[in-house]
């Protein structure tokens, strides 16, 4: 009876065992739930807060903004994390089947918690052997969402221990959200689109683009499995930064895509010898890549437009398609480097042994590196830091220290003073390039400078200088607007203006500094062969306010004074201004205004705003067309600027041209047209002190020509892009006067006319 009876009481080990089991089967059923109930709602502010189900049925993602070619290629991205999206159908097999075999291949199976991955981590941990998280791709994807790590703290955060309890607690809740408003391709779309690869690059698409100049869906094994190994760490397995950790990395990620069936062994084997191909890599910024100043300059009006439309441009994936063509651009940028790297070299040796910063008398400006040292960011630092004036900033300012600097030849690790790289840099000639459809207003390349990396200034719109003899065009087409014909025959003299101050008047000299060979010649001759006396006898007659009333009409922004100078071109004027004037010229006296948007779409497709250029009648198409024939003279009138041109420009092709140079070839010009395409160029210094000492090695046909020269053949030679020679339309109805000046003046002497003029003393430098 004692044996029963102990039988059927229970000792009190017993009793605490089942009291024990009871606890954890209630804490399991009831205080699990209610635990997880209290995370979802925040109870008490302890946990912090959670997305709310109409976030999670819209994750929000920043996303970068991309602007797009006219034939469809990425310009560049504005960002503050550099990420596109992708759809699941945009991702290659290979990339799939390396994301599952390497960070969650139970995906399908689970929903949003793998059980057993969490079992295992959580053995791990006791027994001291952790082999992984646990975490699944959708519970990573909660994190990179919503960063339950890093925002949202609750009350407990601060309680040691409970901190990863309670994030882990949101995951898990966020996950099983997820599993239950997307579908398991689009989860793993997310996921990929939302992690960080480093080198700038977040989500697949910036990747695969930055590491192997691919789309995703162009993504083999090897290359998928270099860059899921990154999402181990960014740094430690780059194949830039860490060739051999990423490449071991890379080989164990391709061992467990072999152990889930994915690869033969014959194919594992092959992989796991072959290098990383890191010869596409490119990281993306905003100083590499097509039209670099196109996309700064575009910025600002971009963003004042996202913001006036509820948007912003560096989160919400946009995408701004734009008229520049990236095949035209790349010509255009390649044949600024290459006509300016052997310019530069013609430069430095002019000026071998001597500084080029000269005032109007030739001499060395004083003290000109300090003063200009005086106006960078740097120095502003240290009088910050120091105080204006004190020793140390003079001290710094002339201490060597490494570097690396811009060259043609790549760039170069160095050790400079501040002061010295100030020198260095002052050297170099600057080059701004713009072209454009003048019967669309579509601008189809832009190159505001030398190397954006180095020189952020554009010299397309931000740059104005001096025009020189590229503005005389408005003189003669304001004569003609006022019944000066191009065949009009003008004395070849002196022409003297009545001026305000001393001496009180002004006769500009020609270009052999002579006053008049008392030729008689065409005005279309004068301003083939840009003679000075020509263009002030035509200024004189029809008085400075229409030669400004006209230049206005056909495109000029920039402010203008009607003083008897303005023949010769002594206002500033952009690249910019000068391209949409000519323009009007070739498109039938329409001015179209230069534009470069055509329409932004939101990053569903969806277009939210078409861009028109403005258009109005600036001048008749009877004057338009004359003034096509005036500037077609600098190719065909003997001494005409433009004959230097390639002949292969030149045979069945009218080609409309005109050189500028300004004072002492502070900057050198060239325009020109034809009947699709109008570019303008400009070359100088930085300053306008900076300039060859030679007026002959300065003028525009040495410095601008030669890149629209080298612009034009590319073109021409592309039969992608489908540009061909040819003539310009006449108006309907014809030509109201006689087009063939060729009977009447001829050159009466055999002498070869230069093809630029001196500047005027006593213009602004």
């Amino acid at each position: 009876m004692e044996l029963i009876e102990k039988i059927k009481t229970p000792s009190k080990k017993v009793k605490w065992a089942i009291r024990i089991m009871w606890i954890v089967v209630f804490l399991l059923l009831v205080g699990l739930p209610t635990y997880i109930y209290t995370v979802s709602i925040d109870l008490g502010g302890l946990y912090g807060g959670m997305p709310s189900l109409k976030s999670l049925e819209n994750p929000e993602n920043d996303l970068s903004s991309e602007l797009i070619s006219s034939d469809g290629v990425s310009l560049g991205r504005y960002y503050r994390f550099n990420r596109s999206q992708v759809t699941y159908d945009e991702l290659s097999e290979d990339l799939v089947n390396t994301l599952l075999a390497s960070e969650d291949h139970r995906y399908n199976e689970h929903s949003g918690i793998d059980l057993k991955g969490l079992l295992r981590a959580v053995t791990g941990v006791l027994t001291f052997q952790y082999a992984g998280g646990g975490s699944t791709i959708t519970m990573q994807l909660a994190e990179n969402l919503f960063k339950t790590m890093t925002e949202n703290e609750g009350h407990l955060y601060k309680v040691p221990g409970l901190r990863q309890v309670v994030i882990k607690t949101k995951e898990w809740i966020i996950a099983a959200r997820l599993e239950k408003n997307f579908t398991k391709k689009e989860i793993m779309a997310m996921y990929l689109n939302t992690v960080s690869f480093g080198s700038n690059a977040y989500g697949i698409k910036t990747a695969s683009e930055t590491f192997f100049a691919k789309s995703p869906s162009e993504l083999n094994y090897q290359e998928s499995a270099v860059l899921i190994g990154l999402l181990q760490g960014t740094t430690a397995f780059s194949p830039v930064y860490n060739y051999d950790r990423s490449f071991k990395k890379r080989n164990q990620v391709l061992g467990k895509i072999y152990r889930h069936g994915h690869l033969t062994k014959t194919e594992f084997d092959s992989l796991l010898q072959s290098p990383i191909d890191l010869t596409s890599y490119d990281v993306a910024n905003h100083n590499t890549g097509l039209a670099t100043y196109f996309r700064s300059m575009i910025k600002y009006e971009l963003t004042l437009w996202a913001r006036n439309h509820g948007y912003d441009l560096y989160e919400d994936g946009l995408k701004i398609y734009t008229t520049i063509d990236s095949r035209m651009q790349r010509m255009a940028e390649e044949a600024v480097k290459s006509h300016m790297t052997e310019l530069q070299k013609v430069f430095n040796e002019h000026w071998k042994g001597k500084n080029p910063w000269r005032d109007l008398d030739g001499r060395e400006i004083p003290n000109f590196l300090e003063s200009r040292f005086k106006q960078t960011p740097h120095y502003n630092q240290l009088v910050a830091k120091y105080g204006k004036g004190n020793d140390s900033i003079n001290i710094i300012m002339n201490t060597p220290k490494p570097m690396t600097v811009f060259s043609w030849d790549g760039e170069i690790d160095t050790t400079l003073s501040p002061l010295d790289s100030v020198k260095y840099y002052k050297h170099f000639l600057h080059a701004g390039m713009m072209s454009m459809d003048p019967h669309t207003g579509h601008i189809k390349t832009w190159v505001g400078g030398i190397n954006h990396k180095y020189f952020k200034y554009d010299h397309v719109r931000q740059g104005k200088r001096q025009p020189g003899s590229t503005f005389k065009p408005f003189v003669y087409g304001a004569a003609i607007e006022n019944g000066y014909p191009p065949c009009y025959e003008v004395t070849d003299a002196m022409v003297t203006f009545q001026v305000v101050g001393d001496p009180p008047t002004w006769s500009p000299p020609n270009a052999d500094g002579t006053y008049g060979s008392g030729e008689k010649m065409t005005i279309r001759q004068g301003m083939a062969r840009s003679v000075n006396t020509i263009t002030a006898y035509l200024m004189k007659e029809i008085q400075p306010r229409n030669v400004v009333d006209f230049a206005h009409r056909v495109g000029i922004e920039s402010e203008l004074e009607a003083v008897p100078s303005l023949c010769l071109g002594v206002n500033d004027v952009s690249v910019f201004e000068l391209v949409g004037a000519y323009s009007t010229f070739a498109n039938m006296g329409i001015h179209t205004e230069p534009y470069y948007i055509t329409r932004i779409e939101d990053k569903n497709g969806n277009v939210i705003e078409n861009f028109v250029p403005k258009t109005r009648q600036a001048i008749s198409q009877q004057n338009a067309y004359k003034m096509l024939y005036m500037l077609r003279g600098g190719v065909e009138e003997r001494g005409g600027t433009s004959q230097g041109l390639s002949m292969e420009l030149k045979i069945d092709n009218e080609i409309g041209g005109k050189t500028g140079t300004t004072n002492n070839a502070s900057d050198g010009w060239y325009m020109g047209v034809t009947k699709d395409l109008v570019t303008g160029v400009w070359v100088g210094g930085d300053e306008r002190s900076i300039h060859f000492r030679s007026w002959y090695l300065g003028q525009g046909s040495k410095t601008a020509r030669p890149i629209w020269d080298k612009f034009m053949r590319q073109v021409y030679e592309s039969e992608e892009l489908g540009y061909e020679k040819g003539r310009f339309q006449q108006p309907p109805g014809g030509i109201d006067v006689t087009l063939d000046c060729s009977k009447y003046a001829t050159n009466k002497s055999d002498s070869i006319v230069l093809e630029e003029e001196p500047w005027d003393p006593n213009s602004i430098q």
